[in-house]
């Protein structure tokens, strides 16, 4: 944080920490909500959420110090955009900071409002639906070989 201007600086300091499989991101997202590690004055505060432009919403170019793209081609999610995106030294207002669980003032003072579990229970129950999905999407292709199968007529009489 930039007590100095009352600014976040969002930063991507290697390729290890690029956002990466983020959905729409690829090329359809204006504004995205990046978690990102808070650090003020030394402290380490977690991964917290922050809202962000990416693009430009009239000429649809990314923004300056952000380099974003689509990850390609996803085996059976092919209707999710997920893209990757870096940060580089990307300055936003503290009050894009989304503090509904925690609180940090112009001053730099970190605090929690609520439970920090709220946001896991989120990602969490994406990643059972996606689990949970994977087995139709089996069943639907099995349910096509096992049809093939059947008719499938395999010598000649």
């Amino acid at each position: 944080m930039d007590k100095r201007t009352d600014e976040f600086v969002i930063h991507t300091p290697s390729i290890t920490a690029t956002k990466y499989w983020p959905g729409d991101m690829g090329m359809f997202a204006s504004h995205a909500v990046v978690f990102a590690r808070l650090i003020i004055d030394e402290d380490d505060y977690g991964i917290q959420p922050f809202m962000l432009q990416m693009r430009d919403v009239e000429t649809w170019r990314v923004c300056p110090g952000i380099k974003c793209g689509d990850v390609g081609p996803k085996c059976g999610y092919q209707a999710k955009n997920n893209g990757w995106a870096s940060f580089d030294n990307v300055r936003i207002p503290r009050t894009n900071m989304m503090m509904g669980i925690c609180d940090v003032t112009k001053e730099g003072e970190f605090s929690i409002k609520g439970d920090p579990r709220v946001l896991y229970s989120v990602m969490m129950a994406i990643r059972m639906q996606i689990a949970g999905y994977s087995g139709l999407i089996s069943m639907s292709g099995l349910q096509i070989a096992m049809r093939y199968c059947s008719v499938r007529r395999q010598f000649s009489t």
